[in-house]
């Protein structure tokens, strides 16, 4: 979702979480996105038969302006990879291939206060991954993810601004769901 702010200020999901967060945007919020650091790790071996099981998605970022971040994965496989944010669809990349990763907007409690700028919001939604490419090719799966962000708007003329980048944000995600892996 694209709300409008200019391409300097916030970006992504960050903006839309923003937007909805001060009553801008009625359902924004971000999927899976994440900054751990960029580096890839194999995936974990398998056998040629089918693998199944509960795959987590474990995030957290600092930044409220990135567009490609860190995501660290464990269950079925484990591997460090890169998010690379779309408004309802993320591409993974790790080192042994990609997937897509289709997310709901989310919904759940939103705040911000005007006075000091501080915005909060725990939001839930599910999310479905397909589209697999490499050590991934014919993933399937789904879950439910949880984001909790916190923030600071920078002021500008002492007013909350949502044109410019945050001052602070936190924001950590975790999400489950099954896998298959043929």
């Amino acid at each position: 979702m694209r709300t409008g702010f200019t391409r300097t200020s916030f970006t992504g999901r960050k903006r839309a979480a923003f937007a909805a967060m001060t009553g801008a945007a009625a359902a924004a919020v971000v999927g899976l996105a994440v900054a751990v650091p960029a580096v890839a790790a194999p995936v974990a071996a398998r056998s040629a038969a089918a693998v199944s099981g509960t795959e987590h998605f474990q995030a957290m970022t600092t930044s409220g302006t990135a567009t490609t971040q860190g995501v660290i994965a464990y269950g079925v496989f484990t591997g460090a990879g890169i998010d690379h944010e779309g408004n309802t669809v993320d591409t993974f990349v790790f080192s042994g291939g990609t997937f897509k990763v289709k997310h709901s907007s989310g919904s759940g409690p939103e705040s911000f206060n005007q006075k000091t700028c501080l915005l909060t919001g725990a939001i839930h939604g599910t999310y479905t991954v397909y589209g697999g490419t490499g050590a991934y090719k014919g993933i399937s799966g789904s879950g439910k993810y949880t984001v909790t962000v916190l923030g600071i708007a920078a002021k500008s003329k002492g007013v909350c601004s949502m044109t410019v980048a945050p001052v602070a944000w936190q924001q950590e995600i975790a999400a489950s769901g099954p896998v298959k892996l043929p």
